[in-house]
């Protein structure tokens, strides 16, 4: 039998370390938004300078390198470490629990955001999104380091929790949130980067002092990626919503029972289901589609958070007394 107290402290060494690791990255990240920023700046200087000269046809002065991001890759090297750690800390807790580690608020937490982590890092495969780095990693930091205050020992699972569907709903629950989280960041880049666009046409000087965003993406192509990963975080939200009800018929003898975390799921799959649809067929875009992709990941984390500490119900799992 594993020594479980040693094995959770170990785990909680773990998490603390990758906490403190997820920090450095975020350093590093917006180290990479300033030098985004000066190169900008110089760019434009050196284009002004040259038009100045005498050029009619100036976009960018050949003589100003693209930077190498230097602080970008140290910031994903950081990050990914820092995973390595955060996963070594989540399955010790499991093992010494000998169960899934996400039966309760500080486990869902361990997990959920290793997933948010692991999505991003994988995102990277297929496009480079680092400039995403610094809201990603400060979310972790932020959620992770908040959810220490769910600490609790590891105890016997309760009776309804005893089902193949913990692994199952919890789990793509937590894969759908991950993907939600990233939507949500970048509709957060979407409106800053739509203001800048707006403001860029009347000052000049407004635009420089936020040269950070114009080597971003513009804001329709942000909206475009945050509606991508919406979509597919919907369909977990979606499934979880069905593993849910069928769960809940195998633990309570019935589908759906109006308990208050499966209210403020189903509110959850509303506000995500009306936000792609109103995208798709009623011409919602730009800055209302932004908030309606905020709005819902607010709700997310109000489900979590709010709901599971103050709310009475069947789904009373925090583990909190």
């Amino acid at each position: 039998m594993p020594d479980v107290a040693a094995l959770d402290t170990i785990s909680v060494i773990l998490i603390w370390t990758a906490i403190a690791i997820y920090t450095l990255a975020f350093i590093a990240y917006a180290m990479d938004l300033a030098q985004r920023s000066q190169s900008s700046i110089e760019r434009k200087d050196a284009a002004v300078a040259s038009s100045a000269g005498g050029s009619t046809l100036v976009v960018e002065a050949p003589t100003v390198t693209a930077p190498r991001r230097v602080f970008g890759r140290i910031g994903t090297s950081l990050t990914a470490l820092a995973f390595l750690f955060h996963l070594g800390g989540t399955v010790l807790r499991g093992v010494a629990a000998q169960r899934v580690p996400w039966s309760n608020m500080w486990e869902f937490a361990m997990t959920g955001t290793l997933l948010i982590t692991a999505v991003y890092l994988g995102v990277l495969f297929w496009r480079d999104l680092r400039f995403l780095g610094t809201f990603m990693t400060a979310l972790v930091v932020v959620l992770l380091g908040a959810s220490t205050t769910f600490y609790v020992e590891i105890v016997p699972l309760m009776d309804p929790l005893k089902s193949i569907w913990l692994v199952i709903h919890v789990f793509v629950a937590s894969l759908g949130t991950a993907f939600l989280a990233l939507a949500f960041a970048l509709s957060v880049l979407q409106l800053m980067q739509a203001r800048r666009e707006r403001k860029a046409i009347d000052s000049a000087e407004h635009a420089t002092k936020r040269s950070m965003l114009r080597t971003l993406p513009s804001s329709e192509a942000l909206e475009g990626l945050a509606y991508r990963f919406a979509i597919i975080g919907f369909i977990f939200w979606t499934f979880t919503l069905i593993a849910g009800a069928i769960w809940a018929q195998d633990a309570w003898g019935r589908y759906w029972g109006f308990d208050v975390k499966e209210v403020w799921t189903f509110i959850i799959w509303v506000l995500y289901a009306g936000y792609i649809h109103a995208r798709a067929t009623r011409g919602w875009r730009g800055t209302r589609s932004a908030w309606l992709s905020i709005v819902g990941f607010a709700a997310v984390l109000f489900n979590f958070t709010i709901v599971n500490t103050f709310f009475d119900g069947l789904h009373a799992y925090s583990g909190l007394s």
